[in-house]
């Protein structure tokens, strides 16, 4: 009899919290909902200021052969890399889909310089599809630049600093627009001062190729864009510490020679006028680069003496 009512006892609990548990599953779920960002915003500001562990890179090496922890750290960071890569893959897919919508107007967009896509022609059967996809990835690459920036700063924050963390985050949208920029500064300045020469360097009547001209304004425009990251590049170097700005001074002739060679593999044609179009931009840039250098270092410096003092007074008191 006593287990009888033992057994009834318990199923009459189960009972009640079975109704509790349905009763209070909506206030669950709601709150769930409402503490859901707090809780994120919370955990990424833990993560900004969550200071990395610092080990030198040669005890690492040597760990590598002996320690079985050390070992699946790596992997670990090998799968962390797999990870960032296929959603940064994941988000440039789908900016390319979505940019297929659009693909049509950017075409007459950038034919613009040529009076539009009626002074073009197809030679290939394949050719119009080739330009309208070439078209359509190029514009998903732009757009899914941001996040695929932030997949890679997320993969390099947990080896930062905190204030080094906070700067790329920041760094972010403004590496966003020097992008935009330098392709914008590719279609409305350089490209409609090469055409005219490209155009009138011989007596050759001229009948562009759709393929070969959106290729040639695609390439141009990309790579001029990745080219304009370079003082962002540079400045956030500088305030890790990676870079020194009297190296970047002294080594000018140096660099003015390898944005030769850059941009002579990355000019489509082989004149020295269009060479100099792509050269002048990238010359400029570099010196910006030096500026922001020594700026960046000095706030470097002025923080690390800061906290010395800092340290000092604790020590003190």
């Amino acid at each position: 009899m006593r287990k009888f009512f033992q057994g009834l006892w318990r199923g009459v609990i189960a009972v009640f919290r079975f109704i509790f548990n349905v009763i209070a599953f909506p206030f669950r779920l709601a709150f769930g909902i409402l503490a859901f960002p707090f809780r994120k915003i919370h955990q990424f500001h833990k993560f900004l200021n969550t200071e990395p562990d610092e080990r030198p890179i040669t005890e690492v090496f040597i760990d590598l052969t002996t320690n079985k922890d050390t070992r699946q750290m790596l992997w670990d960071q090998i799968e962390a890399l797999r990870m960032h890569i296929l959603r940064a893959v994941i988000a440039l897919t789908i900016t390319v889909i979505a940019s297929l919508w659009i693909a049509q107007d950017l075409l007459e967009f950038l034919a613009i310089p040529v009076d539009g896509l009626e002074k073009l022609q197809a030679i290939q059967v394949t050719e119009e599809i080739g330009v309208f996809m070439r078209v359509a990835m190029y514009a998903g690459i732009a757009a899914a630049f941001p996040y695929i920036a932030f997949e890679v700063w997320l993969f390099a924050a947990p080896g930062l600093k905190p204030r080094e963390k906070k700067m790329g985050l920041v760094g972010i949208p403004f590496a966003t627009l020097l992008f935009l920029t330098g392709m914008a500064f590719t279609y409305f300045i350089l490209i409609p001062a090469a055409l005219p020469f490209l155009g009138s360097f011989t007596k050759i009547a001229q009948f562009w190729a759709a393929s070969e001209y959106f290729a040639f304004v695609t390439g141009l425009m990309f790579w001029i864009g990745i080219f304009f990251e370079f003082p962002l590049v540079i400045y956030v170097l500088s305030s890790m510490g990676l870079v020194k700005p009297a190296i970047l001074a002294q080594q000018w002739r140096m660099a003015i020679v390898i944005i030769a060679i850059v941009a002579a593999a990355v000019t489509p044609t082989i004149d020295p006028v269009n060479m100099g179009l792509v050269m002048l931009p990238m010359i400029l840039l570099y010196f910006i680069s030096i500026g922001l250098s020594y700026i960046a270092d000095a706030g470097r410096k002025q923080k690390i003496a800061q906290e010395e003092a800092n340290v000092n007074v604790e020590s003190a008191g």
